[in-house]
C-alpha cells in the first residue's frame, strides 16, 4: 500500500486501484483508480513505482510505422514498459524530465533537430541518461559523433527486433553496444584524417552547387584558398574529383544533402 496525497492505493499487475471498504469481516474490493482525482505529481509517482521493476523506455522517433512497431515490440516484453513517446527533439527533453526513462530510443534524424543534438541537451541536464541511437544511416563520422556525445549504443533500424531488445537490456545493465558491422566500419576509418570545420563548410557549399568563386564570396575568403581546401578535402576522403568527394562525404556522414 502506498500513501499518495492522503489517498491509499493498492498495486496490481494491471495498475493501481482504490481500495473500497466493505462491512467488517470482508476483504477490500479493488476498483479502478480515477487518475483525474490525483495531482500530476502523485500520478507520476504512482506510475513510476508501479513500473519500477521493469526497464522504463522512452521513444523519440517521427516515423509513424516504426514508432508503432517499436511500441508493440516493447509492449510484449515482460521486463520492459513504454513510459513516454514523442516525435520531435524539443519534446524529448520535456518528456524525459517527466518520465525519467531508464533507456531512451532516439532517432538520429528528427524534424526539428538532429537526434545527437537532442541527446546532448538531455545529457547536459541528466548526465547518467542512457540513450540508444536508431537510424537507417551508417556513416562512420555520424556514428563517432554520437558515441562521443554519450550514446550508449548505435542500432540500425534494419536490425532484427531481437538485436534491439538485446541492446536495450545491455545498455540498461551499463554496457555499450556497437553491432559488429558498424564496429568494423568505424575501425576501417579510425586512422583517417578528419575534415576541419572549414573544410566541412566548403564541402556543404560544393553540395549546394556553388562554384569556387561563389564559395569564396560567401565565406569571405580568397578563391585560391577555396581551391586549396577542396584539394585537401579530396585527399582526406580519397576522392579524385569534387563529385566523388561529395558522394563519399554523404556516405560517411560528413554532410547531409
Amino acid at each position: 500500500m502506498l500513501e499518495i496525497d492522503g489517498a491509499s492505493c493498492y498495486f496490481f499487475q494491471e495498475g493501481p486501484f482504490w481500495p473500497k471498504r466493505v462491512p467488517d469481516g470482508h476483504e477490500l474490493v479493488p476498483i479502478r483508480l480515477d487518475w483525474g482525482f490525483l495531482s500530476s505529481r502523485a500520478c507520476s509517482t504512482i506510475k513510476r513505482m508501479a513500473t519500477s521493476d521493469r526497464i522504463r523506455i522512452m521513444i523519440v522517433d517521427d516515423h509513424p510505422l516504426l514508432h508503432e512497431g517499436l511500441a508493440n515490440i516493447i509492449q510484449y516484453q515482460p521486463d520492459m514498459v513504454l513510459v513516454g513517446d514523442v516525435t520531435i527533439g524539443c519534446e524529448a527533453v520535456r518528456c524525459f524530465r517527466e518520465c525519467r526513462p531508464d533507456v531512451t530510443l532516439m532517432d538520429l534524424q528528427l524534424p526539428d533537430m538532429s537526434g545527437i543534438d537532442a541527446m546532448i541537451t538531455i545529457r547536459s541536464e541528466f548526465s547518467e541518461a542512457r540513450l540508444i541511437m536508431l537510424t537507417t544511416f551508417a556513416g562512420d563520422v555520424e556514428i563517432q559523433r554520437a558515441l562521443e556525445a554519450g550514446a550508449r549504443a548505435y542500432v540500425l533500424k534494419s536490425s532484427p527486433p531481437g538485436e534491439l531488445l538485446s541492446a536495450i537490456r545491455q545498455v540498461h545493465a551499463g554496457e555499450r553496444v556497437i553491432p559488429a558491422e558498424l564496429a568494423g566500419y568505424l575501425a576501417e576509418h579510425y586512422s583517417d584524417d578528419p575534415l576541419t570545420t572549414r573544410e566541412v563548410e566548403i564541402l556543404r557549399q560544393v553540395a549546394g552547387g556553388n562554384r569556387n568563386r561563389d564559395i569564396a564570396t560567401k565565406l569571405f575568403i580568397a578563391e585560391e584558398t577555396v581551391k586549396s581546401h577542396i584539394k585537401h578535402i579530396m585527399e582526406k576522403l580519397g576522392a579524385t574529383d569534387r563529385t566523388q568527394a561529395l558522394a563519399i562525404g554523404v556516405r560517411r556522414g560528413v554532410i547531409k544533402l
